[in-house]
């Protein structure tokens, strides 16, 4: 990560908190009030290649023990209706602001991968973790609808990391990839409005 984008980074992220810190409070009352604790769902994802870190959303699903891959219809039953909510308007994402603060996200970058893919797809994600992985990025604004409607087909853990290994990562590395090549402040700006578009033309 270049020092430009570590100033970008911090720079937001701290007015951003100032910002909405009433909003993120009111969240969290919310979520305690409607589905109970705990609040946070912290899962590992990776930095680079070899180094992980703890990622932070607020929970949208009920507890289970043994939770692992992606998430398809085979999870559906677990998200709560307050949860249900938090995604749809990515709300769920806010306590990444911690991350970014922390140095382990960038505002744009590459989703976060899991540590399973990382291993089983070393010469793909050897490549895409140089950039620092982000809370929104071209592969988020442009794949991550049609990876939804993709794995919400899914009724197996077999069949959704079927899907994802064999559609989803090549596609989002590509896209990834394209970002990394063209990486700049101006297109780090526009990817953010881009995703805050969105973000208001979805559904209530």
């Amino acid at each position: 990560m270049t020092l430009r984008k570590r100033i970008f980074d911090l720079f937001f992220a701290s007015l951003l908190v100032i910002i909405l810190g009433p909003i993120i409070l009111w969240l969290i009352w919310k979520i305690w009030r409607e589905q109970g604790g705990p609040i946070f769902y912290a899962a590992e994802r990776m930095k680079t290649p070899d180094q992980s870190f703890r990622l932070w959303k607020f929970r949208t699903m009920t507890v289970v023990e043994d939770d692992s891959g992606v998430s398809g219809a085979h999870k559906a039953a677990r998200i709560t209706p307050t949860g249900a909510w938090l995604r749809r308007k990515r709300l769920d994402e806010f306590p990444q602001l911690w991350n970014i603060l922390r140095g382990d996200l960038s505002f744009v970058g590459p989703r976060p991968p899991l540590r399973e893919y990382v291993e089983r797809f070393p010469e793909i994600y050897g490549e895409v973790l140089k950039s620092r992985p982000g809370v929104t990025g071209l592969a988020t604004i442009t794949y991550h609808k049609h990876e939804e409607r993709l794995l919400g087909r899914c009724t197996t853990p077999q069949e959704t990391d079927d899907v994802y290994c064999r559609l989803c990562i090549p596609m989002k590395a590509r896209l990834d990839l394209i970002y990394q090549r063209n990486q700049s402040t101006c297109y780090d700006f526009d990817l953010v409005f881009q995703t805050i578009g969105n973000l208001f033309r979805r559904k209530p």
